[in-house]
């Protein structure tokens, strides 16, 4: 028979038990710790997760749909020119949208009906106008995102920690999904989408609320921003920047693949190989997310933007293994380590996140247009080796970006 009182608890205990475990809810869900940023950045992933594995729906589409390089550019496209149109119109509802985190959740679930309506179709013709949609909701939710991290006060963190995130996912998709594309087909890679948006849902109550500012503390941040001249001539080049970044890199990246095959690579190689540098890319995040909270943005933005030249450059001489492979670990890394500092560059306009959405809506036109551009251009009769050089020169345009950088640390100082 049991003691009573060795199970009993006073009420005084009750009470302490009760207050640590507020006080543990508390801080997981502090606004400004690292597990906060972790959150952030799935939010701000879900709606364009699909880019990290781009190169696996692209070859399913191919190889398992029998698409073109030309009609299956077009899909990817869709998604993508779709997620430029839900990041236009939010970046211009943001400062009209208190209650972000139900909006956040309706968007997840549309997301996820349309994933599952893309599983069920038949007809690839309607692949197109469906992936619209779904870009245009993915779009919103990832530009909604952004803005709340650029009033989070932990942007340079939390952007980094998106593509911590985006990688993660993404050599875990470029690893296990082609292997499962081939044995049980094409659309695969669409439950993986489902699943993340899933685990975002689950997520979402965890997030602190991060409201819009006052009028007080947005005329506060205004005026502490700069002059005119300062404050627009930066962000115009930034978001220019961004876009010729992201469009170099994805013109490549969504096409990897065959840019392997055409160099007579083995697909299990070229798979491993990206598994292996996505991995790696990591630490480009991890180093974005320690560089931008303590430096200036104009030093290391500039390192890592001479030594992205070098990596993309040496994909044309992808027929030599340990070069694709060196040439994909280096973009990698310096792609998610300059995206968080563009992103924090954009965030640094207005307390409200407008402009950081604005900065989504850059990346998502460069991300559309490459792919898009690349496969008309391999389609109609373009080698790889000279799509390698035509990025590269696009690439080149980013560096306008450290001037401007080097003048928004000036009136940030």
């Amino acid at each position: 028979m049991h003691n009573s009182s060795d199970q009993a608890v006073s009420p005084g205990q009750q009470e302490q038990n009760g207050y640590s475990l507020r006080h543990a809810i508390a801080a997981f869900r502090s606004s400004d710790s690292w597990v906060a940023s972790v959150l952030l950045a799935f939010l701000s992933s879900a709606g364009l997760y699909y880019v990290n594995i781009f190169p696996v729906i692209v070859d399913a589409l191919m190889a398992g749909a029998g698409l073109s390089a030309e009609q299956a550019g077009q899909i990817t496209f869709a998604n993508t020119i779709g997620a430029v149109i839900g990041a236009f119109c939010i970046s211009w509802l943001i400062r009209h949208i208190p209650r972000w985190k139900q909006l956040a959740a309706l968007l997840l679930c549309c997301s996820i009906g349309m994933d599952v309506i893309t599983i069920q179709l038949a007809n690839l013709d309607l692949l197109i106008p469906l992936r619209l949609v779904h870009g245009i909701l993915g779009g919103a939710l990832v530009g909604l995102g952004f803005a709340v991290i650029a009033r989070s006060g932990i942007a340079g963190r939390s952007y980094s920690m998106v593509l911590l995130v985006q990688y993660t996912g993404g050599a875990l998709g470029l690893l296990l999904l082609p292997e499962l594309v081939a044995q049980h087909g094409t659309y695969v890679p669409f439950y993986a989408l489902i699943t993340f948006s899933l685990i975002t849902l689950l997520m979402l109550p965890l997030i602190a609320d991060y409201p819009l500012p006052t009028d007080e503390v947005a005329q506060r941040s205004s005026s502490t921003a700069g002059t005119p001249a300062v404050r627009f001539g930066p962000i115009i080049i930034t978001l220019i920047a961004l876009f010729c970044f992201q469009f170099a890199n994805m013109a490549l990246f969504a096409f990897i693949f065959d840019l392997g095959k055409s160099f007579e690579l083995p697909l299990g190689f070229i798979s491993k190989t990206l598994f292996w540098a996505n991995l790696i890319a990591i630490g480009g995040a991890a180093l974005a997310a320690v560089t931008g909270q303590r430096f200036p943005l104009a030093g290391p933005l500039a390192v890592a933007l001479i030594v992205t030249l070098v990596g993309l450059a040496m994909f044309a001489f992808s027929n030599i293994k340990p070069i694709f492979i060196m040439a994909n670990v280096v973009t990698g890394v310096t792609w998610a380590f300059c995206v968080p500092y563009f992103l924090t560059m954009a965030s640094r306009f207005d307390s409200a996140g407008q402009m950081g959405a604005f900065g989504g809506f850059a990346s998502k036109c460069g991300l559309a247009c490459g792919p898009l551009l690349a496969g008309y251009f391999i389609t109609g009769g373009g080698t790889y080796t000279q799509l390698v050089v035509i990025a590269t020169a696009m690439l080149a345009v980013c560096l306008a970006a450290i001037p401007a950088a080097a003048k928004l640390d000036a009136a940030t100082a």
